[in-house]
């Protein structure tokens, strides 16, 4: 007799079946789950598409891994960043790992494998190569990375975090299961003793919850006193700081990451600036915490005044202040008992802009008025809004400001992001598809790199042409059974490179080149047979993310097509 199902998993089913069919580049209904499962869990982190897509393992030998994910302090970590990264003491690296099964219930079987890839890989005298006849590329690359933070923070005494969850549209965990999921913990804890370990089960009525929380977020911030406001798109005044570390936090008391997408800063760790503003939070200086402090700026998309000292901000970001804000952040979150006691406050500035023009001088005026690297400031350069308004006008939308378009629900395959358009200009104008596949987060900070790829004067049409033919490549690749998702991430910026220098039968391609492209005379057979020879010559090297990295395999693929 089959199995009732409840209305959430009914309703889920429909909605998973109707979200995979206005998606594009997934095999099927059950690899769509694996990203849309990923999509809900990972919410509160504003990751973009290509991001969850990015952490999965995709194919066989995963471990159980479906996807996976390392996180310092609420901010993803890739490989290319490793080298930069610094972290003041007390900062938390995490471990997200997920399996996603479209089915409704949960078994012992994921539990028992994620017992066993933990034991493997966490154990650090265990070399990871031993076990890349096991695990795929993906999942010993994650874990690598994983171990790379570790050995480069050792001394900064990072807070570990490991969090395993396991998704279905099922609705009860069996006693089995749970003991599976102590008997995990127990194998971690021996590998890291003080970490935190947690395993959470999502049900589909969990599911449909993080499903259905808005994307447009509404928070109320509490003022010290009446503000000073000229308009209601305007409001300056003080903050108890306690108030806004609940401001910037969620119901968990984790960092509201989203809130600071815009800002062009990173983080800066321990430097002088924030030893200082962290000296001040713990009270060694006698004068009020916002004399001694230039405070925040939050753009908003609407603000209304609830009270005559209540605001309430619509979709919050804040521009300035990111440095101030985790110092704050970081002071309290080891002391909760002062959050409601500290007098002292911050000075906020909260501004709906009147523009896009007005928004984007907003964030560089507040952000250039100390030393902050050019190549930080990119975004707001007058080439990507043209970029972004010519894409628009041809149904793509350039996600200049991340997961915009995402939160105004138009279609993934329809959104380019600012690192997707990067990689296929330096796969097909640079020649280097090695380059754009090992350094996702690090393309644009190059001077010379970015200065070559976005000059003010150059013809639109390109890089809309760069995007149409990129985004149509990789939705072919996702698309194909005999491939894995890690070969498709590993060969894909080589097959755009091809594609377009087979077109125009050429391998040192300009601007102009790709703007005389025809398009429409790329057909998905022609994609299709480039991508199965390249993937041949990939696998005979090894079909490995080594080859895919390494500078001499764009002479292979060279020499492949015959290209002059």
């Amino acid at each position: 007799m089959s199995q009732n199902l409840t209305n959430n998993q009914i309703l889920l089913k429909e909605c998973i079946k109707q979200e995979f069919a206005d998606s594009a580049g997934y095999k099927d209904v059950n690899s769509y789950f694996e990203h849309f499962a990923a999509l809900q869990v990972l919410k509160n982190f504003n990751l973009s598409d290509e991001e969850i897509d990015n952490g999965n393992s995709g194919g066989g030998n995963d471990g159980g891994c479906d996807n996976l994910y390392i996180f310092l302090n609420d901010e993803l970590i890739t490989f290319d960043q490793i080298d930069g990264l610094n972290a003041i003491k007390g900062s938390h690296l995490d471990l997200f790992i997920l399996q996603s099964k479209n089915t409704t219930s949960f078994g012992e079987d994921t539990l028992m494998k994620w017992k066993t890839v933990s034991d493997n890989l966490l154990n650090m005298s265990n070399k990871l190569s031993a076990f890349s006849n096991r695990y795929n590329d993906k999942v010993i690359e994650s874990f690598e990375i994983f171990r790379s933070v570790m050995a480069k923070l050792v001394r900064s005494q990072v807070k570990v975090r490991f969090f395993y969850y396991y998704i279905t549209i099922g609705i009860e965990i069996h006693e089995n299961v749970k003991k599976q999921a102590e008997e995990l913990k127990n194998i971690v804890k021996k590998y890291y003793p003080s970490s935190e370990v947690q395993v959470f089960f999502i049900t589909a009525d969990k599911l449909m919850n993080m499903y259905n929380v808005d994307s447009e977020t509404r928070v109320n911030l509490e003022l010290a006193d009446q503000p000073i406001s000229l308009s209601e798109n305007e409001y300056i005044s003080l903050v108890k700081l306690g108030t806004y570390f609940k401001f910037i936090t969620d119901e968990n008391l984790f960092l509201r990451k989203q809130f600071f997408e815009s800002n062009v800063r990173d983080y800066q760790g321990s430097n002088s600036v924030n030893s200082s503003i962290a000296k001040t939070l713990q009270g060694a200086d006698n004068e009020e915490f916002w004399w001694l402090n230039n405070g925040v700026t939050i753009l908003s998309s609407d603000i209304k005044l609830i009270t005559n000292k209540s605001l309430q901000i619509v979709n919050p970001e804040i521009v300035n202040g990111l440095q101030t804000s985790r110092e704050i952040y970081n002071y309290f979150s080891d002391k909760n008992d002062k959050i409601d006691n500290d007098k002292r406050t911050i000075l906020v500035r909260v501004i709906r802009p009147k523009s896009e023009e007005s928004r984007d001088n907003i964030i560089f005026s507040t952000n250039n008025q100390t030393s902050i690297p050019k190549s930080s400031l990119r975004v707001t350069d007058t080439i990507h809004l043209q970029i972004e308004m010519y894409f628009k006008n041809r149904g793509l939308y350039y996600d200049r400001r991340k997961n915009y378009y995402k939160n105004q629900k138009k279609k993934p395959i329809d959104i380019i992001s600012v690192s997707f358009l990067a990689q296929c200009l330096i796969s097909i104008i640079l020649r280097k598809p090695d380059f754009a596949r090992a350094r996702p987060s690090t393309l644009l900070t190059e001077e010379m790199t970015y200065k070559s790829l976005y000059q003010s004067n150059q013809d639109l049409e390109a890089y809309y042409k760069a995007a149409k033919v990129g985004r149509r490549v990789q939705n072919i690749l996702k698309n194909n059974k005999n491939m894995t998702n890690t070969e498709i991430n590993d060969i894909l910026f080589y097959v755009i490179y091809a594609i377009v220098a087979c077109i125009l039968n050429k391998k040192e391609l300009n601007f102009c080149d790709l703007k005389s492209l025809d398009i429409t005379s790329i057909t998905d057979k022609f994609i299709v047979e480039i991508s199965e020879k390249i993937h041949n010559k990939y696998k005979e090297l090894g079909g490995n993310s080594s080859i895919a990295k390494s500078k001499t395999f764009i002479e292979n693929i060279d020499l492949l097509f015959n290209l002059k």
